[in-house]
């Protein structure tokens, strides 16, 4: 999904303005990546950061975590100017940036910038019981329709006096039932 370099840059500003960080060079870097849009134009907003090959996870402060932590190869790092410096020299890689905020899956903004994380794909994580699940609200679904659709061709058969489509519809709807 190609994501506006636009629609980043006014979520971070959004960012910035409305959430608070336990620590202000985390601001800092946000401003950066604000600033320079050929940065920006690599920055893809994803969740589980930890995941990817170069990955940004901020945090704010009302959550018990690190305020900021780059992972690159599935090595982390805390310190604020080694992860300033990685996204300053390597500004033509991509980075994948998860944003953990209070409210971050009811703010439209983010959620509209929000990508799939091409090393944890979401639909690759759903258990098999889920998918067991939806499948079969699914089918459930898909015969409450045909057998809605069957009582309207049987009302219609009957306003029609059609006795022929009637049986055969209603040998249809029996089948469907059982």
């Amino acid at each position: 999904m190609f994501v506006n370099v636009a629609d980043k840059k006014d979520f971070l500003v959004w960012l910035v303005n409305n959430i608070s960080f336990s620590q202000r060079e985390v601001l800092w870097i946000l401003n950066y990546l604000i600033n320079h849009e050929a940065i920006l134009n690599n920055v893809h907003f994803i969740e589980q950061a930890d995941k990817a090959v170069r990955g940004l996870k901020v945090t704010s402060k009302e959550i018990d975590d690190e305020p900021i932590r780059l992972f690159l190869s599935g090595k982390e790092f805390t310190d604020t100017d080694q992860i300033f410096h990685e996204i300053r020299m390597n500004w033509k890689e991509a980075l994948y940036v998860e944003c953990i905020f209070d409210g971050s899956w009811q703010n439209s903004q983010y959620l509209s910038i929000l990508e799939d994380n091409p090393y944890a794909r979401w639909n690759e994580q759903v258990s098999e019981e889920v998918i067991e699940s939806i499948n079969t609200f699914f089918a459930h679904e898909e015969k409450q329709a045909k057998i809605d659709l069957l009582y309207h061709q049987i009302d219609l058969a009957l306003e029609d006096k059609n006795h022929e489509a009637f049986l055969e519809l209603t040998d249809e709807l029996n089948r469907l039932k059982k």
